[in-house]
């Protein structure tokens, strides 16, 4: 096929990461050729990446040209001072010790935007070299990490090349931003140089249209591309677990921990011992300590079956069996714009979807389009208690399925040509 541009991608996930944050540009290279365009992604050398997943790599399609140059990460500093876990910003620890505190600190003020910025001055130089003799139609930059965006907003101000910001998680509105140690004056840096991205971007891109028009005032060519699924087939002949199974994929932090979960799970057992006999609490990634604290606290420690990570390919098998998908969203002030991206691939494997976040959403938005499961509102313990039970009985009367429809338009190759529009605009 003749390819009629050429664009460069910048992004620090890139395989052999693993988790959420590599799969939406690992899609988006895999079906740009079959549109004309040839991408070339630019990413780290010696990543710090908190989870590996080797098997992606598989996914990246032969003859990619990938530039890489190496960073230095201060989370490798920091480590031998106490901060031993790789892990997501995400993950910040509710009670960290005097120590951590200092750390959360340094980590917070110190490193604006975040503790890739680093990598941002070697990428300049390196990239404008190969841009003086590399024709490139296109820079996208994406993030997080946020500094990302400063390379592009660099290479713009010295070759004037369309540059495209994509914003798989929003900057300033990000869940943790406002549990971060930050002082006003880094505060204040994070919103400046946000605003000067958003400003400078010929286009930008985000993944929800709550975020959209949070960005719209200071970009009018902001546009919403969501996450997706990949490779969709038929749901013929799955073999779905046998248990009452709850299965909640990916991190469950402790914004994510919804007791009235726990509760009504342990009000339902204590009410109907064969609800207790079938009840299978299925959670595979990172889950936090108050979350195992309140299973434990309401006794469904025997229900659990927790499992840290597997690959990608078989977290799919995992969701296709499923009885019952849950889907839990921060319970933070950014809550109506958090749409994850394992809601699209929830969509694929076609089983209820039990989400608990709020009315009026994005999410909300999203399942009441695609019929695709339940949205219980924060706190409404009743409401989720009524729903697991009807979930239940249909689950005792071989009924549990579900109908949804217009989900197509969310697998990754129809979202490829969103971007290729953009792409192909003259601004």
């Amino acid at each position: 096929m003749y390819l009629l541009m050429k664009v460069l991608i910048l992004t620090y996930y890139f395989p052999p990461a693993g988790g959420s944050g590599v799969q939406r540009w690992l899609k988006f290279v895999k079906y740009l050729p079959s549109f004309g365009i040839e991408p070339i992604v630019y990413t780290v050398k010696n990543p710090n990446y908190p989870i590996i997943d080797n098997s992606l790599l598989n996914e990246i399609p032969n003859g990619i040209e990938i530039l890489k140059q190496p960073i230095i990460e201060p989370n490798n500093i920091l480590s031998k001072f106490g901060n031993k876990n790789k892990q997501s910003a995400g993950f910040l620890n509710k009670n960290p010790s005097f120590f951590e505190k200092k750390i959360q600190y340094i980590r917070a003020n110190y490193f604006i935007p975040d503790a890739r910025k680093y990598w941002i001055n070697p990428s300049i130089k390196y990239l404008e070299k190969y841009l003086s003799t590399n024709k490139i139609d296109a820079i996208i930059t994406t993030g997080p990490p946020h500094s990302v965006h400063l390379i592009g907003l660099a290479l713009k101000e010295k070759t004037n090349i369309k540059w495209i910001a994509d914003f798989r998680d929003p900057w300033t509105d990000i869940d943790y931003f406002h549990q971060l140690p930050l002082t006003k004056k880094s505060i204040k840096k994070h919103y400046n140089l946000e605003q000067k991205v958003l400003k400078n971007a010929n286009h930008v891109i985000v993944v929800g249209d709550t975020m959209k028009q949070n960005y719209i005032k200071y970009n009018i060519n902001t546009h919403t591309i969501t996450n997706g699924y990949d490779n969709f087939k038929s749901t013929t002949n799955k073999v779905i677990d046998t248990k009452f199974s709850l299965l909640h994929i990916g991190m469950l932090n402790a914004d994510r921990n919804h007791k009235i979960l726990w509760q009504a799970l342990a009000e339902l057992c204590n009410e109907n011992e064969k609800f207790t006999t079938d009840l299978e609490i299925k959670l595979i990634g990172k889950v936090c300590n108050e979350a195992i604290d309140d299973i434990s606290k309401y006794n469904l420690n025997n229900n659990l079956n927790k499992i840290d990570y597997i690959e990608h390919k078989k977290v799919i098998q995992f969701q296709e069996s499923a009885q019952v998908l849950l889907l839990l969203i921060n319970n933070v002030p950014s809550a109506k714009g958090i749409l994850t991206g394992k809601i699209f691939e929830y969509l694929q494997a076609k089983r209820p979807i039990l989400a608990i976040a709020p009315k009026n959403g994005d999410l909300d938005t999203l399942l009441n389009k695609t019929k695709a499961g339940y949205l219980i509102d924060f706190g409404n313990k009743t409401a989720l208690k009524k729903t697991i039970l009807s979930l239940y009985q249909n689950y005792k009367n071989n009924k549990l399925i579900i109908n949804s429809i217009n989900i197509e338009q969310y697998h990754r190759k129809e979202l490829t040509k969103e971007l290729v529009k953009i792409l192909n605009t003259k601004s």
